[in-house]
């Protein structure tokens, strides 16, 4: 009897929570949000507003926007000093709500992620019971998209009400007919394909139906494979998901007295990584990449990502890699923050002991050799001595003879 295949279509839902950058910075002072307000810029990035409130955009002022430019077109535009470690806690936890559903989640930035709902139809008795339990998990005003892909879905998130989702229907045919109508600046969401905006725009090409109408060895020969990118991306089609394994999280905290600065920062900053390292929940791994962060006290916070070269479990040479993010502090902190991003491989002695100065390896090979013949006794470490290389024997080549201690040459 011939076996009948079905075909599952793929539906990817895409959560939405409009300007959570904002949101977060705001700290729960929804007043705010009702005036023109907008994210300050980064310290020591560019002079470029953040996300701004509704009524900033009713003033013409966007995302990315210069900062002379927005004053410009509303004086009376409020600054929040951005606080990026909040961000990421909240959006951490936001994540890990949607993983305790069972979704297999792949975040595109703060306030937006998609997960493919084809595993959970069956478990919460189809489409509509997996939409109510992401609201549940989210609990905050969250926008959702369903749609064939992933890119049609973020477009749908964006399009929704906050409490009816925005559906897709009829697979890739049904995703290029929705995504016609809509003007292409959509691509900005997408990283590789946000510098296309404002060249179409030029050449005559507003909407993604235009977009999709372009021959496509045109698109490659104006623009290269980003062209082919935003060719697929208007007919509906895209990569699949690339989701994200669960984060185990490792963080340690000091809070700094006023004005610390220089030395007092280092100090701290040895003190945290020596907690880090000896946390019971590390497990003797090395460290990939860390997170050092800071609250500001005047309010705000910093955050910088540092990955090493190698996994370390190094205190001196993790002190060394992170010492020198201290000096980008914008303003003085009131606590200091390090926390994992990423762990390594287990942590093993050789490669500190071949990384060492020779006096130090020296020094511990000594050591080794005596605490070996304490606990064995005096044959338990031997060295080979060459008697007759040159002999036909094996057995006459060499012979063991004791190793003592200070029989380890110096450097």
């Amino acid at each position: 009897m011939p076996t009948v295949r079905t075909c599952v279509r793929i539906v990817v839902i895409c959560t939405f929570i409009p300007r959570f950058e904002l949101i977060v910075a705001a700290a729960g002072r929804a007043v705010l949000l009702r005036e023109p307000v907008a994210l300050a810029p980064l310290p020591g990035g560019e002079r470029r507003v953040g996300e701004v409130s509704a009524a900033a955009e009713a003033f013409g002022i966007r995302a990315g926007m210069g900062l002379g430019e927005a004053l410009a077109r509303c004086p009376r535009l409020a600054l929040l000093p951005p606080d990026p470690t909040e961000v990421a806690d909240s959006w951490e936890r936001a994540l890990t709500a949607l993983e305790s559903i069972g979704a297999a989640v792949e975040p595109e930035r703060p306030g937006l992620a998609c997960f493919d709902a084809r595993g959970l139809r069956g478990l919460y008795g189809g489409i509509e019971g997996v939409l109510a339990a992401t609201r549940r998990a989210l609990g905050a005003p969250v926008r959702i998209g369903v749609a064939p892909a992933r890119f049609c879905a973020a477009a749908a998130a964006a399009r929704a009400r906050p409490r009816r989702a925005e559906v897709v229907h009829g697979g890739e045919a049904g995703a290029r007919t929705y995504l016609a109508p809509l003007p292409v600046t959509l691509l900005r969401a997408r990283g590789q394909t946000a510098g296309l905006t404002e060249a179409l725009e030029r050449l005559g090409v507003l909407t993604l139906g235009e977009l999709a109408r372009l021959p496509r060895a045109a698109l490659a020969d104006r623009f290269g494979r980003i062209g082919l990118l935003a060719s697929d991306l208007a007919h509906g089609r895209d990569g699949p998901l690339v989701t994200r394994s669960p984060a185990e999280r490792l963080e340690e905290a000091l809070e700094l007295p006023e004005a610390a600065f220089g030395g007092q920062l280092e100090r701290a900053l040895e003190l945290l990584i020596g907690r880090l390292l000896a946390r019971r929940e590390r497990r003797g791994r090395t460290l990939r990449a860390l997170v050092v962060s800071a609250k500001l006290v005047e309010g705000g916070s910093w955050r910088e990502r540092v990955v090493f070269r190698e996994a370390l479990a190094d205190p001196l040479r993790m002190r060394l890699a992170l010492a020198p993010k201290l000096a980008l502090l914008p303003a003085p902190a009131e606590e200091l923050r390090l926390g994992v991003e990423r762990f390594g491989p287990a942590a093993a002695d050789q490669l500190p002991l071949l990384s060492e100065p020779a006096v130090a390896r020296a020094a511990r090979l000594r050591e080794a050799v005596r605490q070996a013949r304490t606990a064995a006794g005096p044959d338990a470490a031997l060295r080979v001595l060459a008697v007759d290389p040159c002999s036909r024997v094996p057995e006459r080549r060499a012979v063991l003879a004791p190793f003592l201690s200070n029989t380890v040459p110096e450097p």
